[in-house]
């Protein structure tokens, strides 16, 4: 099993990491993702190719939260679209 650390921009409550989570675990070879919303840091355990890592982020970046430095206007109103649907769906 492989592990990936990703720091991301918008993390802001177990809301948003109920959508992360949910994001990254319809990825059949993802075992688990935890959320630290403290640090924005996101941990995904997989089992799979390295070059599998960039669909995370990729996927991470259209529910509004990209990979820290990458943000823009648009992240931060997707993250919290996500961030509602996420407080909803728990």
């Amino acid at each position: 099993m492989k592990t990936i650390e990703i720091k991301v921009e918008n993390l802001k409550c177990g809301g948003c990491g109920s959508t992360i989570k949910k994001g990254l675990l319809k990825f059949e070879e993802v075992e688990t993702v935890n959320v630290d919303t403290e640090n924005s840091i996101i941990t995904v355990n997989y089992n799979g190719a390295e070059k599998e890592q960039e669909k995370y982020i990729q996927k991470m970046a259209s529910l509004g939260y990209p990979q820290a430095e990458d943000n823009n206007i648009v992240s931060k109103a997707k993250s919290y679209v996500s961030c509602a649907i996420g407080r909803i769906s728990k």
